[in-house]
């Protein structure tokens, strides 16, 4: 059933109009200095999976969802990444949080060092670190910080502070004895010793902070949360004394998160769960925050400081879904995280605060089979298969756990609730995991200097890019001012007057 406004021209010449009129606005280039970062790194947010949460943003606000736009949808320049890791056609988490956060592409499994590292060979790790963006921030006195619905210390944040030959280095619980007794740190306490007073730290991962076999302090009982280190370290306590002379505050709960002044907090360490935080669809309300919520938090603890801030948000378990097949958890993390990116806009100001959203990878996970306008997204295709005879969701995967075969068949969908939140949607092939797919992925961005992500870039060009924008790390030849305040736009007419009084007085 087609609206009667979409049958009219008019209503789509009216609507491409208004767009083209936008469009020409955006000749005018914001050519600002940037003195906010903002990333929102969606993991294994590719094109089709944007493509499906924007329907199932508009759905849930009962439209028909094709038509709606995400917030990411609203930014003015669109570029594509190339995601592969140096030894990887199809990349991993570690590498590629290695290319966008510090400008240089590495091999699979490995965060914040070049790809002359090789993956789980400790000696291999010095001489071979690369910086990052929160890094070259924070050096150029701005406030930084991590939010991510994983654990603090996962690849995509572990690569803002961490040099590791192995992203599953969470703890010393986590690595062989050998790569301990050579010398290498652990990525938690890498966390709280590699870069000074990181403002802001807000996600999962509590269990890697503590000594082995101390209880969570959430669930006493369940032996899985205990504390992981074998070096007995309590870095949470570690931090509570560095930090007991500044306006610093450790929470572990949504209660204790929002009862704090933002005003009267510098430094904030959130630790939620024990591990990685759960689905949004399966959040506690009244323990668990949102992405949003620490979001909201965060930027307000930041934006205090008169130099700006980095921020590198995660929206990791749009990852976690994809891989267990479970399309509907992934969807609704994609569109949470849509959510906080609007909120941080409303927060934020595009003339001074270059926002880009992107993903590390994406994922075999697609929707098709002809389904008609305003099909739920979950929904079926509208046929049946004209070779088995039997129906099909439109959201498919390529490989993973939901290839099913019944009596030598596939299985037969129609007795099954296939708009259940963990329903694994069918795959072609079998496989515990589902994979990562290979392909391009969206880079959206806003703010200044956004219109230098355009076309088709190499994934280690982002960072470059905000760093540029904002007058920080290596290339800063453009910065006419010690404090990158101004830009080269608004430095050239004054160096013109200047020239001219030179040349009046010899």
């Amino acid at each position: 059933c087609v609206a009667d406004q979409e049958k009219d021209p008019l209503f789509w010449n009216t609507w491409a109009q208004r767009t083209l009129k936008n469009a020409l606005t955006l000749q005018k280039l914001n050519q600002n200095t940037a003195k906010n970062l903002i990333l929102f790194l969606g993991d294994g947010m590719g094109i089709p999976t944007v493509t499906a949460a924007r329907i199932l943003k508009g759905q849930l606000s009962r439209q028909s969802g094709e038509e709606t736009q995400l917030e990411m949808d609203k930014f003015p320049f669109v570029a594509l990444s190339k995601t592969y890791n140096t030894n990887a056609q199809v990349a991993d988490s570690a590498g590629t949080a290695t290319a966008y956060l510090c400008g240089v592409k590495a091999n699979e499994g490995t965060v914040g060092v070049s790809a002359a590292a090789v993956r789980s060979q400790c000696n291999t790790t010095q001489g071979n670190e690369v910086t990052s963006i929160l890094r070259w921030a924070k050096e150029a006195g701005k406030s930084v910080g991590i939010v991510t619905t994983t654990r603090v210390n996962h690849a995509t944040p572990s690569a803002a502070y961490a040099h590791c030959v192995d992203r599953d280095w969470y703890s010393d619980g986590e690595m062989p004895a050998e790569a301990v007794q050579a010398g290498c740190k652990d990525i938690a306490r890498q966390l709280f010793e590699n870069i000074p007073n990181i403002d802001v730290i807000m996600g999962g991962g509590r269990k890697y902070m503590f000594p082995q076999n101390q209880s969570d302090v959430e669930y006493p009982g369940e032996k899985k949360h205990f504390g992981t280190r074998i070096d007995r370290r309590n870095l949470v306590e570690e931090w509570n004394n560095r930090m007991k002379n500044k306006k610093a505050h450790y929470v572990w709960n949504k209660k204790e998160l929002l009862s704090l002044n933002p005003n009267s907090v510098d430094y904030i360490l959130g630790l939620f769960e024990p591990g990685d935080l759960p689905y949004d669809l399966e959040r506690n309300n009244e323990t668990d925050p949102s992405l949003t919520e620490m979001v909201e938090v965060a930027i307000k603890i930041l934006k205090k400081n008169p130099r700006g801030f980095y921020l590198l948000v995660e929206g990791g378990r749009i990852d976690h879904g994809h891989h267990e097949g479970k399309a509907k958890q992934a969807l609704h993390e994609a569109v949470e995280m849509d959510r906080a990116i609007g909120h941080a806009g409303l927060m934020t100001n595009i003339n001074d605060t270059m926002t880009v959203v992107t993903a590390d990878h994406s994922h075999m996970f697609n929707f098709g089979g002809y389904t008609p306008r305003g099909n739920t997204i979950f929904g079926l295709a509208p046929m049946l298969s004209d070779v088995d005879q039997k129906p099909f969701t439109a959201i498919l995967y390529g490989n993973g756990p939901g290839f099913k075969v019944v009596n030598g068949l596939r299985e037969n969908i129609s007795t099954l609730d296939y708009e259940e939140n963990n329903y694994q949607a069918q795959s072609a092939v079998p496989l515990r995991m589902e994979t990562h797919g290979g392909e391009d992925v969206a880079v959206f961005a806003k703010g200044p200097m956004a219109h230098l992500l355009h076309g088709v870039h190499e994934q280690n060009y982002i960072p470059h890019v905000m760093a540029y924008a904002a007058c920080i790390g290596q290339n800063r030849d453009h910065c006419m001012s010690s404090s990158g305040a101004s830009s080269l736009s608004a430095a050239l007419p004054s160096l013109t007057a200047l020239l001219t009084l030179i040349r009046l007085l010899c």
